[in-house]
């Protein structure tokens, strides 16, 4: 079973406080990015793995999409999303997403955002979601990349002139990745990017675009703490198509 970890009180009232908690989609500098590789929502059946707050159930509804259905194993994430929801074509399930049963062919696009480097039998999860899937439907989805998962001990390694750099260790030592964020003991899953991509690939997906989310001249000017962004990607975006 995946960890429960943002239905931890600590937890969850230091998410509460981030401004993509607050302030939705608009907060998250990686979402013009994320959009861009989505379809036309109209008339769309939708599912959002990782649901959270429900932030894209809204959007994806307020841009047409026939039906949205969001998942996510946090009970306080999903009390959440139902009182900031009132559109009647969205309807929200507690669910893990690592024993996942959903009926074949019903979908035209599944989303997730920063979920699935939770996620310890991935390639299983990618399998699901081929089926979950019509054929010619897409799967675009965010993870935290795999240079920022790698370390044992992530964090900036900052020398004497003020020059920061990120330690890229264990890349190769695949597996559990136990940090301290937001609470103590947060288990994450890192895998290499080959890893990651083959396993997509093996599930029956044609990827169609990666990006190795960093910020832009524009974005850093207007958030100058987004800099740091451009010294090692902390975020993937993939899209692949079914």
């Amino acid at each position: 079973m995946t960890q429960n970890i943002y239905d931890d009180p600590k937890f969850f009232q230091g998410y509460s406080q981030m401004a993509r908690s607050i302030s939705g989609l608009d907060a998250a500098p990686e979402w013009p990015a994320l959009q861009a590789m989505l379809p036309p929502m109209q008339g769309l059946n939708v599912i959002d793995l990782g649901c959270g707050y429900g932030w894209f159930c809204r959007w994806a509804s307020e841009q047409g999409a026939a039906s949205v259905l969001g998942l996510d194993v946090s009970q306080k994430m999903l009390d959440q999303a139902r009182k900031t929801t009132t559109a009647s074509n969205i309807r929200y399930e507690r669910a893990d997403l690592e024993q996942l049963d959903l009926p074949a062919a019903s979908f035209d696009l599944a989303y997730s955002s920063l979920a699935l480097h939770y996620i310890k039998d991935l390639p299983g999860l990618f399998a699901k979601i081929h089926t979950a899937l019509k054929p010619g439907s897409r799967l675009v989805f965010s993870i935290e990349h795999p240079i920022f998962m790698a370390p044992r001990n992530p964090g900036w390694i900052i020398d004497a002139e003020g020059r920061k750099r990120w330690p890229v260790d264990s890349y190769q030592m695949e597996g559990e990745r136990v940090t301290n964020w937001l609470a103590d003991g947060v288990i994450k899953q890192h895998r290499t990017l080959g890893t990651l991509l083959n396993s997509l690939i093996t599930a029956g997906f044609s990827i169609q675009h990666v990006n190795e989310w960093g910020p832009l001249d524009a974005e850093v000017a207007a958030q100058p703490a987004l800099a740091e962004e451009r010294e090692r990607p902390m975020m993937l975006l993939v899209g692949v198509e079914r």
